[in-house]
């Protein structure tokens, strides 16, 4: 959900498109007036790193009051209660959104917006395409723990840090275009797992061996040790238990780059507020909790294997089958903020996303020909040399 808009300029009318947006209007006006500056009447933004609001025309601040739930409160809800019944939300919140048409994101904006730019990639939005749609409330939200400035000079440091990059590559970056703030929606799964198995262990040892080779022209005979596996059947069970499992929701973002911010400080969540959202944009939902618990299933089968191979011991594995038990398994949705923003390079450009909890950055980025093949080159060297030096003594 959006109810305070990014920092790029706004047209606001009453007629066309937007006046059969007027009941969402009306459902949002008391979120709005609660958004509103007592001295000003200017919309209040949640200030990153702290616990209030802030007007950015006369400096009034508003206390957010302390939520309800502490940490070691958060609820967690029945994923098998969940699915077996159908169960449906009982919060919904209603938001507008429109696609881009440049990276097919999903974009949340105020309904009397007439002009306004993808959050994900710059692109002009065609915002008359715009719909409004129910979904449902997150439970829980980590707010912006670092603000833009910060941000900034978290990019900087990461752009300054790349691995043969152009050299000029600072210079051209110095200045990323439109960043945003945007919370990202997100499942968390929490379950305990039983998983039997069978397979092999292999022991190795040591023989010697030997074997002929040309020396000086003639065949000698020389011995080796060679390493040999024994194997033997193995079979058994192991639990893991998984708390917070992460499964993204984003249907703007690559997976992987999102994976790359991790860890998140979820122990600084708290329960959902429409206040922290003021000022940021707010991507929905796009991953249904089926779909999201199946995946949640893909991250824990590297921690169960992991499990299986130092349950069999020996010097080496080899699973055949594993049967894995689910139990008791639970979740909740969340989100979590980022800072967002591309940068333009030789007339390409590249996007970057910045955890906005933990500082950390991550993005695509240039690389330059000349000091890869340098690199290349300069290894090639060394190995030259070691080998000629080796074979001279």
């Amino acid at each position: 959900m959006q109810i305070a808009w990014s920092g790029v300029p706004q047209i606001h009318s009453t007629s066309g498109f937007f006046k059969h947006m007027a009941d969402f209007t009306e459902k949002t006006q008391s979120i709005n007036l609660e958004l509103a500056c007592n001295e000003c009447g200017a919309l209040l933004k949640f200030q990153p790193g702290t616990h209030h609001l802030t007007c950015e025309y006369c400096g009034t601040k508003n206390e957010i009051a302390e939520p309800q739930t502490t940490p070691t409160e958060i609820r967690e809800n029945s994923l098998e209660d969940f699915l077996a019944q159908n169960i449906e939300h009982e919060v919904k919140i209603e938001v507008v959104t429109v696609k881009c048409d440049g990276c097919h994101g999903i974009n949340t904006f105020d309904p009397k917006t007439v002009s306004d730019k993808c959050a994900f990639c710059g692109s002009p939005l065609v915002v008359t395409r715009a719909g409004t749609s129910k979904i449902d409330r997150p439970e829980y939200v980590l707010p912006f723990g670092i603000d833009l400035q910060k941000a900034i000079q978290e990019f900087k440091k990461w752009i300054g840090g790349l691995w043969f990059a152009p050299t000029d590559l600072a210079k051209f970056a110095d200045a990323p275009r439109n960043m945003n703030g945007v919370y990202i929606p997100y499942w968390t799964f929490d379950c305990t797992t039983h998983s039997s198995y069978r397979g092999q262990r292999g022991d190795d040892y040591q023989v010697t061996e030997n074997y002929t080779t040309t020396e000086n022209g003639k065949t000698v005979t020389r011995q080796r040790q060679v390493t040999k596996t024994r194997w033997r059947t193995a079979s058994g069970s192991v639990n893991n238990s998984f708390d917070d499992l992460l499964i993204e929701a984003s249907g703007s973002f690559d997976k992987k780059i999102l994976r790359s911010l991790e860890p998140w400080h979820l122990k600084n969540l708290v329960e959902y507020n429409d206040k922290y959202l003021s000022g940021f944009r707010t991507e929905i939902f796009a991953v249904d909790l089926r779909t999201a618990y199946q995946s949640a299933k893909g991250r824990m089968e590297p921690a169960i294997e992991s499990s299986i191979r130092s349950d069999i011991g020996g010097d080496r594995q080899s699973i055949q089958s594993v049967s894995t038990t689910y139990r008791n398994p639970t979740f909740k949705h969340i989100l979590l903020p980022v800072w967002v923003s591309a940068y333009r390079y030789n007339n390409k450009v590249y996007q970057f996303i910045i955890n906005a909890s933990t500082g950390e950055v991550q993005g695509q980025r240039p690389y330059s020909t000349s000091k890869i093949v340098l690199a290349i080159l300069g290894g090639i060297a060394v190995i030259t040399i070691l080998y000629l030096l080796f074979n001279q003594s």
